[in-house]
């Protein structure tokens, strides 16, 4: 007996050492793209968190006397045409630019898993419904329809964050839905239903678990394009107003000086890019580790 419970404890070890969240991390930052996507997001976070700490100067401090100088020793990026160091706006820039990425995609998580599950576990009219009006929402292209939405709610950062967020719900919708479909049809959801299970619990306990993969992947893939979008709302004047120090923002404000100033276009752009390539190859590394057909190319 006892070198059965042996024999079994040794076999739980060397499942969990190929499973479980420590397994599943070293699988995706074994991987050159996740590395580099991951240090360049943890830059991103270090720089949200502690810029008060690493910004030189107060990102709103205006001198008269300093307008548009060139990257130097006092000034890494320069100033800008009011005089504001731009290496402080761009740090500060990096709270924003989590926030709207984290409570864009968390909006479209939260609507689109909804609409989803329900669509997908009720099926019938539900789900015609559901996926009719999300057909309808998917017919616009997602900046257009942001567009839209920010225009009828009005300019502001708030206000373009939401946008964003319900522009991209339709694509969650449509991978739950899929992804639904299917694990309402396993036995132990049959075995839920046979037991007395209503709607809610089983879809929260039995389903949502087994969706959470290909949620995780899209919301990775989705954080980049969430960031682009507010900024190109915050580059109309739609998103985020002066002095907010927002990235997009802060092309609005420089497209004046590109020839005169080239260092205003310069890191503020080059800050969005990094970003969303970072963002990009984690949720590509994602979507290979966490599809077994991938895992091993």
């Amino acid at each position: 007996m006892s070198a059965t419970l042996a024999a079994t404890a040794t076999t739980q070890r060397k499942r969990a050492s190929t499973t479980g969240p420590r397994a599943f991390l070293r699988q995706l930052f074994a991987r050159g793209q996740a590395q580099i996507g991951g240090a360049i997001v943890l830059l991103l976070v270090v720089a949200a968190i502690f810029a008060p700490v690493i910004s030189p100067y107060d990102p709103y401090e205006l001198r008269v006397g300093g307008l548009m100088e060139e990257p130097s020793r006092a000034h890494l990026f320069g100033t800008d045409d009011l005089g504001r160091d731009l290496f402080s706006r761009i740090v500060y820039g990096s709270r924003i630019t989590l926030q709207i990425g984290t409570i864009s995609v968390a909006l479209a998580v939260l609507l689109g898993v909804a609409v989803g599950i329900a669509a997908g576990y009720y099926g019938g009219w539900v789900d015609a419904l559901l996926m009719r009006f999300t057909d309808i929402m998917l017919t616009f292209p997602g900046f257009v329809l942001a567009l839209a939405i920010v225009a009828i709610l009005g300019p502001g950062l708030n206000n373009a964050m939401i946008a964003v967020g319900l522009g991209s719900f339709p694509g969650f919708a449509r991978v739950v839905r899929g992804s639904a479909l299917s694990v309402r049809e396993m036995e132990y959801v049959t075995a839920g239903r046979v037991l007395g299970a209503t709607g809610p619990p089983i879809m929260r306990r039995a389903i949502l678990p087994n969706v959470l993969a290909p949620i995780i992947v899209l919301a990775s893939l989705e954080f980049p394009a969430a960031v682009l979008t507010a900024s190109a709302l915050s580059f109309l004047g739609l998103g985020a107003q002066p002095p907010t120090p927002e990235w997009g923002a802060l092309l609005v404000d420089a497209r004046s000086y590109i020839r005169t100033a080239p260092h205003l276009i310069n890191f503020p752009g080059g800050a969005i890019f990094f970003v969303v390539l970072a963002f990009n190859l984690l949720g590509n590394t994602l979507r290979d580790v966490l599809n077994p057909r991938l895992r091993n190319r």
